[in-house]
């Protein structure tokens, strides 16, 4: 039976595992942490809720790191008592413990603070790099398309864009691709007003508990499931560089990064960010 282990049950992995629960598209969630009262804590609050919500998913607590062996996909969340995201080096050394304990799972970091964790376990852990994702460029992605949906009297729903770089300073948006329903975004709205919502970029980061939860959630169950859609995800590019990059996802993670369609000056952009980085 396949289940997902979410490593932290903080704010973040919590509104993780309720999140996937309630879409009812995977058999098992292990809720690790040790911090094991809270762990089981809200495994218990999600499990209650399943006879209202109408999910059949199961939700378990762990204490114990050991228990993601076997997982169809890892999300590496935030720990339990408002301690924040698994970062640095005690990041760094749960990773190298779970990395040997799991040895082919797909890993999805959910945070907004662990790309240089990411870029670690590539470049000291020796992990291959397409096993690893960060789903938080997805959740700004849907922040942003609220925002244009409000400005063309809509619902964010009925908007397409994509971000791509590395937020929140150099994030690029590919406007001229973005659409609402079907039509290019340009012609719903005014130039002023797409500057207008590139401006709010810094300001809609970090994402909040409950939008990093929304994106882990898709992206997981993509890990688990499959899936055609492409996903704006963090992936590791080389050289100590991790972007946000359109990927295809399925159960070895990142099955193919694709190369976004940009002007020359979203391109220029693009480059300038990564060269940065490189530095």
């Amino acid at each position: 039976m396949s289940f997902i282990a979410i490593i932290g049950a903080g704010a973040t992995g919590g509104a993780i595992a309720h999140k996937v629960a309630s879409r009812d598209r995977v058999a098992e969630i292990r809720l690790i942490d040790e911090a094991a009262p809270i762990a089981r804590g809200k495994a218990l609050d999600i499990q209650q809720s399943a006879p209202l919500e109408g999910f059949r998913t199961r939700v378990t607590a762990e204490a114990d790191v050991a228990a993601a062996a076997g997982a169809a996909a890892i999300v590496l969340a935030d720990q339990a008592g408002g301690q924040g995201e698994h970062a640095g080096e005690p990041g760094l050394a749960l990773l190298r413990r779970l990395t040997r304990i799991e040895t082919r799972a797909p890993i999805l970091f959910a945070g907004v603070s662990q790309c240089e964790l990411m870029a670690r376990t590539v470049s000291e852990l020796h992990v291959d790099p397409k096993r690893l994702l960060g789903s938080a460029p997805l959740a700004l992605e849907s922040a942003l398309r609220a925002l244009a949906g409000l400005l063309i009297d809509a619902s964010g729903v009925e908007v397409s864009l994509r971000i791509v770089g590395i937020p929140p300073g150099h994030a690029v948006v590919l406007w001229e691709e973005a659409s609402a329903f079907g039509q290019p975004l340009s012609s719903e709205l005014p130039p002023h007003d797409i500057a207008g919502l590139a401006a709010r970029i810094p300001g809609l980061w970090p994402p909040g508990p409950y939008a990093l939860a929304s994106a882990a959630a898709r992206v997981a169950e993509a890990m688990v499931n499959g899936s055609r859609r492409r996903y704006s995800c963090f992936v590791p590019l080389g050289r100590g560089v991790v972007a946000a990059m359109p990927v295809e996802v399925g159960e070895d993670g990142a099955l193919r990064v694709f190369e976004p369609a940009l002007t020359r000056q979203e391109r220029t952009r693009l480059e300038n960010a990564l060269e940065l980085k490189r530095r």
